[in-house]
């Protein structure tokens, strides 16, 4: 199953952060915001299909996050949690821990903002259109 948001990068993109990484439905980005990968996201996990939700919620899936910019692409990946609320109408955040809150998307993540192809960075920090796939299987 999978789930696509639309969103687009910022110039303040610095993807820096060493445990998430973030997209939002926000239309601004600051410097402290360095988990954040892209802005003006069309959907955030409030919107999600309760079917993905479910299959999310196994400790056992597989969650992926594609995002591609400009030609560029890059994923990471992590697991599900029976915890996950995917309530959030704001954000959606990709975790290297297992903390769960209600922006959560996916815990024990392979990496995080800093993590990500920097030629997708660039892109993203060049205010690129951005598309984010989650795939849960």
């Amino acid at each position: 199953m999978k789930e696509v948001i639309r969103a687009r990068g910022h110039e303040h993109v610095s993807a820096d952060h060493a445990s998430t990484f973030e997209v939002t439905t926000d239309d601004y980005l600051t410097p402290a915001g360095d988990c954040i990968l892209a802005i003006e996201a069309d959907r955030a996990p409030a919107d999600f299909d309760p079917e993905f939700v479910d299959a999310c919620r196994d400790a056992e899936a597989t969650i992926t996050v594609e995002i591609e910019a400009d030609g560029h692409r890059a994923s990471v990946a992590g697991r599900g949690d029976p915890d996950l609320e995917f309530t959030n109408e704001r954000s959606a955040v990709g975790r290297t821990s297992d903390y769960v809150d209600d922006r959560t998307i996916l815990v024990d993540a392979e990496f995080a903002a800093e993590g990500f192809d920097r030629d997708l960075i660039d892109a993203l920090a060049e205010g690129a259109e951005a598309t984010v796939t989650l795939t849960v299987e």
